[in-house]
């Protein structure tokens, strides 16, 4: 009896060890029990430097062998030294700090308590179709009724108002005439919808998941303008913005420059290879919190530390924000050439290696995904499969020859989905 227990637990250690044993990652590839795939999701987002930056898997070792955990009691001059790193990428008013998270739901959530505390309000608006995130607090000021149709706990506070979507406005009016409605309507939500108690307006710089929609070049600077009339802070959830993902390190300093947030979070690509890390960056002012008041058992960990700083030398060191803006143009007037060819595919966008397009529908999007998997590519759709976005978003490493492959590799896969899915597809 005790022989079969032992050979059954032997059985499932090798299963459990085989299981992983089939990928390996390199650069910007994934391979699956040795077949390769281009990552066009970057993991989940995450993997802005690919799978095996050198220089931080080296330094991640070198943490290893000396401790893998420390209070953040024990790390605080390290997170000094690393946001003194990061200063230079920032707007000029962000002066301050809070590195005690791994993952943006939380970096959310503390951004929020910030704003909530310097205000003495506790309401908080966002947009339609936003993602901020997967805790009850962060869910519930997300813009999408299915993430949260299941739970009654939800956050009472959350105000969602229509945000900047001109392919598709709320309003319907025409981006060449519509006087940024989307955004002056703000006030009258402010004054008929809100409680009259709004701390915060949070808003990602692209909205990612709700279908990679990058707003009216003037919204962000009427929403700063509207905020500081009433005095709202806002918050720039960069979680999937920053690091370079649009071609500057974060959106805040470049194509949402005039939104001049109050608050900044990040997380996803701020570990490089997919180490977890997470953080709040804000106004001098704004570093109110006591450290009981937003904390997390692995926040500002030595390996979470090391990652994010090794991520900023490499950005730096290796021209990453100038790679993103090269290869951006050349995948982007691919996909747009393509959705020229192939009828179904539409409404290219995006900025620097966030890029996507839209198809028909939702179900079309989830076969053209599978389809595209068979065609050597990783791909991700938008609102967890409800959405009709294809994302297309490689590592920051990416060259110039590999983004020809994704394109030669896509077009391959549009034309499988075409001659398979022609009899279903409606433009």
């Amino acid at each position: 009896m005790v022989k079969e227990s032992t050979n059954l637990q032997k059985e499932l250690v090798d299963v459990v060890d085989m299981s992983l044993k089939r990928y390996v990652g390199k650069g910007i590839y994934l391979y699956i029990d040795k077949k390769e795939y281009i990552d066009c999701a970057s993991g989940t987002f995450n993997l802005a430097l690919g799978y095996s930056a050198g220089e931080i898997t080296q330094a991640l070792h070198r943490q290893l062998d000396l401790c893998c955990h420390l209070s953040s009691d024990y790390t605080k001059e390290k997170s000094r030294v690393i946001f003194r790193a990061l200063k230079e990428y920032l707007p000029e008013h962000i002066e301050a700090f809070w590195f005690r998270d791994i993952i943006g739901s939380t970096a959310n959530e503390c951004a929020i308590r910030i704003a909530q505390k310097a205000t003495g309000k506790r309401e908080v608006i966002s947009v339609f179709l936003s993602h901020h995130g997967q805790s009850i607090t962060s869910t519930g000021i997300s813009g999408n009724a299915f993430r949260q149709s299941n739970f009654n706990a939800t956050f009472s506070g959350a105000l969602k108002i229509p945000g900047s979507n001109c392919e598709n406005c709320f309003y319907g009016q025409k981006k060449d005439n519509c006087n940024i409605l989307c955004a002056r309507r703000l006030e009258e939500f402010i004054e008929y919808a809100s409680g009259g108690q709004v701390a915060a307006f949070i808003i990602e710089p692209i909205l990612g998941n709700g279908g990679n929609i990058v707003p009216h070049p003037e919204y962000f600077r009427l929403i700063r303008k509207i905020c500081d009339r009433h005095n709202i802070l806002i918050i720039a959830d960069e979680v999937q913005t920053g690091f370079g993902r649009t071609g500057t390190f974060f959106a805040s300093t470049g194509i949402a420059k005039t939104l001049k947030p109050d608050i900044i979070t990040f997380a996803k690509g701020a570990g490089g290879i997919g180490i977890p890390v997470a953080g709040v960056l804000m106004r001098k002012e704004l570093d109110i919190l006591n450290s009981w008041e937003h904390s997390t058992t692995s926040g500002a960990n030595p390996l979470a530390l090391v990652a994010l700083e090794e991520t900023i030398k490499y950005i730096k060191k290796h021209k990453v924000l100038q790679n993103v803006k090269k290869q951006s143009v050349i995948l982007k007037n691919g996909l747009i050439e393509l959705a020229k060819e192939f009828p179904f595919m539409s409404n290219v966008k995006g900025e620097g290696l966030m890029l996507a397009f839209d198809m028909p529908g939702s179900t079309a999007t989830a076969d053209f995904i599978k389809i595209a998997k068979e065609n050597g590519l990783i791909m991700r759709g938008s609102r967890y499969g409800f959405g009709n976005t294809v994302k297309v978003r490689p590592p920051l490493i990416i060259t110039e020859e590999e983004v020809e492959k994704v394109l030669q590799q896509l077009k391959a896969a549009l034309i499988q989905y075409e001659e398979e899915k022609h009899a279903s597809i409606e433009v």
